[in-house]
């Protein structure tokens, strides 16, 4: 078994500021030096962190700033996400050249951040925002991309999340959980972590068997609204079972949205009925699934080329567009992986 793109919540940072740019660049130095990333690849990764930030600061609005590890396959690197609100860019391409300036300067940032970076990816669309994500690894460690990403936030003023997302690929079998832990704050985040324990050491079985484990695993914390989807290329299937509020949607090209089945009830209290739905998902689909901390009223219609951007960056502007501040959120998105 393995555990995939396993990333810490990691900090968010609100960028306004120089002080604020000076604070993550600070921060990211801190935690490559931390996870051993070597001194020539921490001192990219201040490159990294500082155009990121500066360019926030310089054109967006609402920037804000996702710094945390990114463990796979027994290496741990450093990724940065940076989201904001406008006045996004026409063509993301021509800005990352050399020499494209819209304020008059060199016009560098963004091709720093190309050259310095192991991994890169974004999305941006005129009036509504850019959404970049970056990856700097130990020189020569650098993974393939996996075929999953997700990001939490917690509530305004809480210090933790109680949403929660892990990634597996279990004896073949590609599997992913979103879970809500009842509430917010340290308990709800127990209650989710204990969740995330045990997906990572369930069999490797079905969607619904390992709901049913995550339950009986979970009798000791507070319980936690939770869903778990497997992807499966031979049969060109998704198969999903979900307990309580998570929502979960198959994006297809030409076809709408179309939203997933779970049930009601609360994993780790009384006995919930649990049952597993199929899906056609087709190479090139992509899977959305999310907390109660995200409205469902966001459409792939509105995100013209977003389909084909890293699963990261789409949960990221799903988040970023359609997040509540009043309460945890979480976002995973999945790309079939064939």
């Amino acid at each position: 078994m393995t555990v995939d793109d396993v990333s810490d919540h990691g900090l968010w940072f609100r960028v306004e500021s120089g002080s604020a740019a000076s604070a993550v660049r600070r921060a990211a130095e801190r935690l490559g030096g931390q996870l051993g990333i070597g001194d020539a690849r921490t001192a990219n990764l201040a490159i990294v962190a500082a155009e990121l930030t500066s360019n926030l600061v310089k054109h967006a609005r609402d920037g804000v700033l996702l710094l945390r590890p990114v463990r796979r396959g027994g290496r741990a690197g450093v990724e940065l996400v940076a989201i904001d609100s406008g006045p996004g860019m026409a063509d993301l391409t021509v800005s990352f050249r050399d020499g494209h300036s819209t304020t008059g300067t060199l016009g560098i940032g963004l091709g720093a951040i190309m050259r310095q970076a192991d991994w890169f990816d974004g999305y941006s669309r005129s009036g509504r925002g850019t959404v970049l994500a970056v990856q700097v690894w130990p020189k020569g460690a650098a993974p393939a991309q996996s075929w999953a990403g997700a990001l939490t936030r917690p509530l305004t003023g809480e210090p933790v999340s109680g949403d929660g997302y892990a990634v597996r690929v279990a004896e073949g079998r590609h599997q992913v959980l979103v879970c809500d832990g009842l509430g917010h704050g340290p308990l709800a985040a127990s209650a989710t972590d204990a969740a995330l324990a045990a997906f990572r050491a369930a069999p490797a079985e079905s969607p619904a068997a390992v709901v049913q484990y995550l339950h009986r695993a979970m009798s000791h914390t507070r319980g936690a609204a939770l869903a778990v989807a497997e992807l499966d290329g031979q049969a060109r299937l998704l198969r999903y079972a979900g307990l309580g509020n998570i929502a979960a949607s198959v994006l297809a090209e030409g076809d709408r949205r179309r939203g997933l089945v779970s049930l009601p009830g609360i994993a780790g209290h009384q006995r919930p009925v649990v049952r597993e739905y199929e899906y056609p998902f087709p190479a090139g689909a992509s899977l959305v699934m999310h907390s109660d901390g995200v409205v469902d009223r966001w459409q792939l219609d509105d995100y013209p080329g977003l389909s084909v951007r890293a699963p990261l960056v789409l949960a990221a502007t799903v988040l970023r567009d359609a997040g509540l501040r009043r309460d945890d959120a979480c976002v995973l998105a999945a790309r079939a992986p064939w």
